[in-house]
């Protein structure tokens, strides 16, 4: 399956997202079983707490299309080391992602910086099925 795409879409919201305090853009893509790709863009906001991040943006525009499973995801993040996702955002990946869910790591012009698994990432995670 070609990536570019998906990494097209993530570099997209990371020129889009609104970082004027922390001036730290992020960009997110996730793609669906279905090949459907839904991307998000960091929204930061006066008052720090009530930001969102960019994965949460792509995750919450895939399940307003009925989204309910992701196939891998894709972060671009600015600066010299790979943008990796929060804690916050690893946890909400895993709702709708298997431990062996790729998140790759890329650079604005779309290099691949770092690749893992989201197990590697959220090792030991506590997902949907721990509820059932």
């Amino acid at each position: 399956m070609d990536i570019k795409p998906l990494v097209q879409s993530a570099v997209d919201a990371y020129g889009r997202a609104y970082a004027p305090y922390s001036r730290f853009q992020v960009g997110a893509a996730v793609e669906t079983d279905d090949g459907r790709i839904f991307a998000g863009g960091n929204v930061e906001n006066a008052a720090y707490p009530e930001g969102t991040c960019a994965e949460a943006g792509a995750i919450a525009a895939m399940v307003m299309a009925g989204g309910r499973h992701i196939r891998r995801v894709v972060v671009c993040g600015g600066g010299d080391a790979a943008c990796t996702p929060c804690g916050g955002c690893r946890q909400k990946i895993r709702e709708f992602g298997a431990p062996q869910t790729p998140v790759t790591m890329v650079s604005p012009s779309g290099t691949v910086r770092l690749v893992r698994t989201l197990a590697e990432l959220l090792p030991d995670s506590f997902g949907p099925d721990n509820l059932r």
